[in-house]
């Protein structure tokens, strides 16, 4: 039997490298369960031994947020496969404690849709709103929450309070424009920093159209209203112990919704923006003996 390679770096060198070690476990398990036959071509299949194990670790992830039933079956359904996936994740997802806690209604406002245009490409329609009032973390007290009509992306800025007109353009262009380009249209509620002569002479300057929703159809900008409800739900899911916690948390949420399959659209805000689907994260419930990183995860 041939001996194994001598590693070309001393072993002292690592420190506990951060992996998900149950690709390597379903690895392994396959050679003593074999995927059975007819199943899709690329993807993994999973002994039964690992389906749970593999079903908590995507469902309750950071990178995914505890999404709901057909959510949680399209990350998987990306790179796994095991019979009755589908009946295995809709009694994981109705099983679990965190989801009952955190859940809120998903019922939409009453009264007749209004129809917003449809976007041609990302990043040319985008609804805003802020998240605010929430306990004070690392300073910050609000979310800036963009929407782009197109992929259902959304970015999350944080922000030490609720800001003024031009504070609210200076963080759109810092941290939305310079990135995507500057957009056709934003819609937004009418809070006093958004119909102010600043914020409309701000966009006047740009070429971009400013739309209001209206106080009788708040749902106009209904897009954002409900990802700001997501996000909410999110941070009590992995925050509700620890509340002053929330704004290490805030690029995990956006991670997350920008995973998740759209209902509408019926990819994921990545595969949109990117092309592609990236992998789901490597979470590892292993600690890491680096305390700067297990401090940061």
């Amino acid at each position: 039997m041939p001996e194994e390679p001598e590693p070309i770096l001393p072993l002292d060198l690592f420190v506990c490298p951060i992996t998900w070690s149950l690709d390597d476990d379903i690895r392994a398990a396959t050679k003593e369960e074999p995927a059975l036959p007819g199943g899709p071509d690329g993807k993994a299949y999973v002994p039964t031994s690992l389906c749970l194990s593999l079903l908590d670790s995507v469902h309750a992830s950071p990178g995914s947020g505890h999404p709901g039933r057909q959510r949680t079956l399209s990350l998987l359904k990306e790179w796994y496969w095991w019979p009755n996936m589908a009946e295995d994740v809709t009694s994981f997802v109705r099983g679990c404690s965190v989801c009952a806690m955190v859940s809120t209604s998903r019922r939409l406002p009453e009264g007749k849709l209004v129809p917003l245009p449809i976007p041609r490409c990302p990043w040319r329609h985008l609804g805003i709103d802020f998240a605010t009032d929430l306990p004070v973390s690392n300073g910050f007290t609000t979310i800036l929450v963009t929407v782009d009509h197109f992929s259902k992306a959304c970015k999350l800025i944080l922000l030490k309070g609720l800001p003024t007109a031009l504070e609210t353009a200076e963080a759109l262009f810092s941290n939305i424009f310079r990135h995507f380009g500057i957009p056709e249209d934003i819609v937004s509620d009418r809070g006093p920093q958004l119909i102010s002569r600043v914020w409309q002479g701000f966009f006047k300057l740009l070429g971009v159209s400013v739309s209001l929703s209206s106080g009788y159809h708040p749902q106009t900008n209904g897009q954002t209203e409900r990802k700001i409800q997501e996000i909410g739900r999110y941070l009590r899911a992995y925050c509700h112990d620890h509340q002053h916690n929330w704004s290490q948390y805030l690029p995990w949420a956006e991670y997350a919704q920008n995973s998740l399959c759209q209902e509408s659209t019926y990819l994921t805000p990545f595969q949109w923006i990117l092309g592609y689907q990236p992998p789901l994260f490597p979470w590892s419930a292993e600690p890491s003996e680096v305390p700067t990183v297990e401090h940061w995860f």
